[in-house]
């Protein structure tokens, strides 16, 4: 299949295909006479793989390692287990980081008073003023 099929089947563009062919997630297809593209089944399988991991918020090192697992089916599972794991904790430490945001946004908002001009707001004013939130510590940086 060309690549605009090959797009359409897995629901995206073809410039996310040739990203992922340029970073060694996808591999790069057999080219025909005519130069096009051509891709097989098993770059569907693949690319179909990596867009759900991607769904997952997973890194492209965290799906490079999950790839690498598929490529040695007779290793044990503990690897793949040990990754997910470790991605649930930096989706919970996201999590309260999202919590404290939220907390910080209420106070905003609640910090309305309504007023007639940009100059007398409250929000903007305490934006100013206020401690920031601690660097994410998260594996997305």
């Amino acid at each position: 299949m060309k690549i605009g099929e090959l797009a359409q089947r897995a629901n995206c563009h073809t410039e996310t295909i040739r990203y992922y062919e340029k970073i060694g997630l996808l591999p790069e297809a057999q080219r025909n006479e005519n130069n096009y593209r051509h891709y097989r089944p098993y770059h569907l399988e693949r690319l179909r793989f990596i867009r759900n991991c991607r769904s997952l918020d997973m890194t492209h090192e965290e799906i490079r390692h999950f790839l690498g697992f598929m490529d040695q089916p007779e290793m044990g599972c503990q690897p793949v287990t040990t990754l997910i794991t470790e991605h649930l904790a930096h989706v919970d430490a996201r999590l309260q980081e999202l919590s404290q945001l939220r907390q910080q946004l209420a106070e905003l908002q609640a910090a309305c008073v309504h007023e007639d001009t940009v100059q007398a707001c409250r929000i903007l004013e305490k934006i100013s003023t206020m401690e920031p939130l601690p660097d994410a510590n998260t594996h997305l940086g």
